[in-house]
């Protein structure tokens, strides 16, 4: 591993302690002071940033793509990606390399945090409210040591049905 990935804290559980409850495995991160967390089994590689090449006619939260061991994969800001600014791209920040489903993609974040044990019982609904796509990608929310973490749907995050709507959206405000 990276000594980025050498940074991340042990394995604790959101209450402390142990259960014999059905739990889940969560790696967690900042991107612009809020706390996100995602499932750990998604997680293949924690690295430091280290530049993309940018392809052309892409949307704005794609920085590029780059060359992973031979294979190009492309990254994500994910802030940009929320709607919520750019993250600035600089040696401090970290690249989280996810597989999902048949696809291998990296999501620039500002940093890992931690990796969390939650029981399954713990994770809240995303409380009702005006949202838009976007909010679809949350799959749930967690308190833990009196910070709201909120769980992000990878697949949902990643659907081409989602980012095209997402653009489509995006189109139709700026008209």
């Amino acid at each position: 591993m990276t000594e980025a990935a050498s940074a991340i804290p042990k394995k604790k559980s959101v209450d402390g302690s142990s259960s014999d409850g059905a739990s889940q495995q969560f790696i967690s991160f900042s991107i612009g002071g809020e706390e996100y967390a995602i499932d750990i089994t998604a997680v293949r590689e924690i690295r430091g940033w280290s530049g993309t090449t940018s392809l052309p006619n892409q949307p704005d939260y794609v920085l590029g793509v780059m060359n992973l061991r031979g294979t190009i994969i492309p990254v994500y800001d994910l802030k940009l990606r929320f709607g919520t600014g750019a993250t600035e791209a600089a040696k401090s920040k970290i690249v989280i390399i996810v597989a999902i489903r048949d696809r291998t993609v990296g999501l620039l974040v500002d940093a890992v945090s931690d990796i969390l044990t939650i029981e399954t019982s713990e994770i809240r609904p995303v409380p009702e409210m005006d949202r838009g796509v976007v909010a679809e990608f949350l799959s749930g929310i967690v308190s833990v040591d009196g910070t709201m973490v909120v769980v992000l749907s990878l697949e949902h995050l990643f659907q081409r049905d989602y980012a095209d709507a997402t653009l489509e959206i995006e189109e139709a405000s700026v008209q």
